[in-house]
């Protein structure tokens, strides 16, 4: 079976540029996610229902539950993900 040189090297500069280390990337997510937490928390209609989540700063984070912490967090994996995909399409034009 014959693999098209086009595929491999597309595939090659995938893995170079994916395993280059790069430190925006994470720094964008965690920036995100604190933004979601720190609006959200305040935003949630009931932040405490349930156990509380044993976070560093409880007054800074709302003293949010499990539930609501779980909210935030994956609120702000959705705004990081569209973040680092807008920063690395606008890369290319």
């Amino acid at each position: 079976m014959m693999i098209n040189s086009n595929l491999l090297a597309v595939v090659e500069s995938t893995v170079s540029d994916a395993a280059s280390g790069n430190w925006q990337k994470p720094l964008v997510m965690f920036v995100c996610n604190m933004l979601a937490l720190l609006v959200l928390s305040r935003r949630i209609w009931y932040p405490h229902v349930g156990p509380k989540m044993p976070l560093p700063f409880p007054s800074l984070f709302n003293n949010v539950s499990v539930p609501a912490f779980l909210a935030c967090m994956s609120a702000g994996h959705l705004l990081g993900a569209f973040t680092i995909l807008t920063m690395g399409v606008s890369k290319y034009i």
